[in-house]
């Protein structure tokens, strides 16, 4: 629960943070006493809201390797590395990628896969994946990680993400004017002191509704790429016995802007479910176990 509490509040954070900056940018100059000026006023929130979003994605790679310490592996200093490279250039071939950069960091059992570009990706596993799983329940895992790579799960996340601040931006302002103006009967030439504190409110109150939608695709593509996993390796099998081991282990900690590409997310309940990035364990095995695989 306290992951998904982190999570989000540092949404609404960041978009309180776009909120002061689009209204220092003058954003709100599209604000009349002849009314709003619509068109000027979505193209600017456009800007804002895919700019956040398409710039994250574009230092993804970056900043995962920074902030979990993850090391590139250029030359294979021992035979797991060797084995790594050669399990993930092989599921890469099968996805029809280019072979994307492969890591290790130090931590908890977990692993992830992020980048801008689907033949110019990443694909890192923790030291504890590698240490409590057997070669079949990793390659699994990686298989999974490969599929979200495959799909463009990076980019339509981003995408998705980019649509939704741009709406949160755009009708924070609508309805803050409507309730200036309407509500609170300011008969001012430009907008008064109730439609900024309302435009704050409504901006939170949007941003949370909208973190629900992203995290509702976010559990659905967990699925995809666990079905992903099981189509490369020919059977669920070792994905089932992946998940039933992480099942009973506490996630790997991953930084907030990739966490929602790890392979474990945690099991929330209650309503911190519908802030969850991943769909319960059981619900994950169950849907494997019911694939038929052409």
């Amino acid at each position: 629960m306290k992951r998904i509490a982190l999570f989000v509040l540092t949404n609404l954070a960041i978009l309180l943070m776009l909120g002061v900056i689009t209204s220092a940018l003058g954003v709100d100059r599209f604000l009349t006493a002849q009314g709003l000026n619509l068109e000027m006023l979505l193209a600017f929130a456009a800007v804002f809201g895919f700019g956040g979003a398409i710039f994250s994605l574009l230092i993804s790679k970056f900043v995962a390797k920074m902030t979990t310490g993850a090391r590139t592996i250029e030359q294979p200093a021992n035979a797991m590395e060797a084995w790594l490279l050669e399990t993930v250039r092989h599921h890469a071939q099968k996805a029809g990628l280019a072979m994307p950069e492969v890591a290790i960091y130090d931590g908890e059992p977990n692993a992830f896969a992020t980048g801008a570009f689907r033949n110019s990706a990443l694909v890192a596993v923790s030291t504890g994946l590698l240490q409590t799983m057997n070669k079949e329940e990793v390659e699994a895992v990686l298989g999974h990680e490969i599929t979200h790579v495959a799909n463009g799960d990076m980019v339509t996340m981003t995408l998705l993400q980019g649509v939704l601040n741009t709406f949160v931006i755009f009708l924070s302002r609508v309805v803050a004017y409507v309730i200036d103006r309407m509500i609170l009967r300011n008969e001012n030439e430009g907008p008064g002191i109730g439609y900024f504190a309302a435009s704050i409110v409504l901006q939170l109150v949007f941003g949370l509704l909208a973190s629900l939608v992203v995290m509702w695709y976010s559990r659905g593509r967990e699925f995809r790429a666990d079905a992903g996993s099981a189509q490369i390796l020919g059977t669920p099998r070792p994905m089932i016995a992946a998940l039933q081991r992480l099942g009973g282990m506490e996630p790997g900690e991953l930084p907030k802007q990739i966490s929602a590409f790890g392979i474990n997310g945690g099991h929330p309940g209650g309503l911190g479910a519908l802030f969850a990035s991943h769909p319960p364990i059981e619900a994950r095995i169950a849907a494997l176990r019911s694939l038929q695989l052409s």
